[in-house]
């Protein structure tokens, strides 16, 4: 008999009514141990698990086998011994450790995670990058000779290839097969009326899984969002059970810390996912770092600049793919000025004076989409203004050209900015230089996006481009800065394209 039953029994025993006190049993918490042969049959979820992992193992194999095949192939098709026999005698000894180097670099990182969590290319090229290091020191510290070691970064740049690739596919074909299977995560929005719209539309437009939002829970009186309010903080352990949540979202960077707490171990005793829409200080702490000698625990954030090794990369980066750019785009170059010359009057490019680092001002060049003289009536145009903040943009700007229009659609009117980065005045990618009508209305607060060179293309451009608040696009440049790495800049390089092409947010 537990303790319980004994208390239930003593209350019966001495005619106390069943009514006057009811009892209070402990709730159940997810958290508790449980058989792990009765937990794995319970929940089909383990199973989905096991099979991302071995699916994304196999995957992972068979990139590191073609990256070392291919490599080592084209070395000796380059020196005329094209003989796949050689090759792959020449690969098999490398083969396990490769793979083994590869598994655990991407282990380290959460490349195994589940889709909402796995990072992509960045992480990728990153861990693979450590493989290879790590692969090179040991062959060399265990006296391996090498005519060349374009079997290393040969390897390295296929595997990226690759496996980027294979993983790419694997995301779609799983986020296919979950939609068929009606799959989607449900959701609980907490927070601030203002804030608890704006994640909302963010994740409407979220694609590695489908979420469902059950409604909102809100500390502040009920917004007009068009989702279900249901009720206030205290009704949310009835809102999680009766409403089937797998995943709470704070979308709130001001929600009080006490609750905080309580919310967090209410959600995780019923097995209940939670999540926080970073706030501008949340970026930020990325780059702290710990000073010590303090009787309160300090953290010193770094500034957020490019400098020594991060600064020549960045700028060599920039200077090979700018030149190249420019080198292989100049026909068209020319098919768009001459048709810009014949539709409209005034020069092919038009050179707008941006606040640069540090706010040092400079010409950004672009191919010309409006008129001659569209600057003399913006004044007028200020009340048909489509954007918060300090931006400016109509949808229907009567100032644009035709063939304006359809350069700003696809972006082809930034193209000459490749000569600013030549110059040094931009980079490749990074926060994108505003107007100086822009500019004069920034708060302090958005100015540190002028700490690096503005860049052709960034996170703005891959993340909404124009459907997005301004403070958002204002973070989005925050978070840039505070993560920044080649592959980063080369992840959002590669994915410009597709979001320019699918021309969404771009007017």
């Amino acid at each position: 008999m537990t303790v319980e039953q004994r208390e239930v029994g003593n209350i019966h025993q001495s005619g106390a009514r069943q009514d006057a006190v009811p009892l209070s049993l402990p709730e159940r918490d997810v958290r508790r141990k449980k058989p792990p042969f009765l937990s794995f049959l319970l929940r089909w979820e383990t199973l989905r698990r096991v099979a991302r992992v071995i699916s994304l193992l196999a995957l992972d194999f068979v990139g590191v086998l073609a990256a070392l095949f291919t490599a080592m192939t084209l070395k000796l098709a380059v020196h005329d011994q094209l003989d796949a026999g050689v090759a792959w005698h020449d690969i098999k000894h490398w083969i396990a450790f490769a793979y083994l180097l590869t598994v655990l670099s991407f282990a380290r990182v959460d490349l195994y995670a589940a889709r909402t969590r796995r990072p992509g290319l960045t992480r990728i090229g990153t861990a693979l990058f450590q493989a290879t290091v790590i692969g090179l020191v040991f062959a060399l510290a265990d006296g391996q000779h090498f005519s060349s070691y374009f079997i290393f970064y040969g390897s390295l740049f296929f595997a990226t290839i690759y496996i980027a690739a294979l993983r790419e596919l694997h995301l779609r074909a799983s986020g296919w097969l979950l939609d068929q299977a009606g799959y989607a995560r449900r959701a609980l929005l907490v927070g601030s009326g203002k804030h608890i719209e704006e994640v909302a539309g963010a994740l409407a437009d979220r694609a590695r899984t489908r979420v469902d939002i059950v409604g909102y829970i809100s500390l502040t009186p009920r917004p007009r969002n068009g989702l279900r309010s249901l009720g206030q903080l205290p009704d949310l352990p009835d809102v999680l059970d009766r409403e089937a949540v797998q995943e709470v979202i704070i979308a709130d960077p001001d929600f009080p810390q006490d609750k905080a707490v309580e919310l967090v171990d209410s959600c995780h005793r019923r097995g209940v996912t939670v999540q926080v829409a970073p706030s501008t200080m949340e970026i930020l702490i990325d780059r702290a770092e710990f000073a010590p000698g303090h009787t309160v625990p300090l953290f010193t954030l770094r500034p957020p600049v490019f400098e020594g090794v991060d600064y020549a990369v960045k700028r060599s980066f920039d200077l090979v793919v700018s030149t190249a750019g420019l080198i292989l785009l100049s026909p068209v170059f020319l098919a768009i000025a001459i048709a810009i010359k014949l539709s409209s009057r005034g020069p092919a490019i038009y050179r707008s004076a941006r606040p640069g680092m540090a706010g040092k001002p400079f010409f950004c060049f672009k191919f010309r989409t409006m008129r001659e003289h569209a600057e003399q009536i913006q004044d007028e145009l200020e009340p048909l203004n489509e954007k918060s903040g300090a931006l400016f943009k109509i949808r229907d700007d009567p100032r644009m050209t035709k063939v304006g229009r359809f350069l700003r659609r696809f972006s082809l009117d930034e193209l000459p900015q490749l000569v600013n980065v030549v110059r040094g005045e931009m980079s490749l990618v990074g926060p994108r230089p505003l107007p100086m009508r822009d500019f004069d209305r920034l708060e302090e607060w958005h100015k540190k996006r002028y700490l690096v060179l503005p860049g052709i293309t960034g996170l703005w451009q891959v993340s909404g481009r124009g459907d997005l608040d301004f403070d958002d696009l204002v973070r989005l440049d925050f978070l840039y800065l505070e993560r920044w790495s080649i592959m980063l800049d080369l992840s959002i390089l590669l994915k410009t394209i597709p979001a320019v092409l699918s021309r969404r947010g771009a007017f």
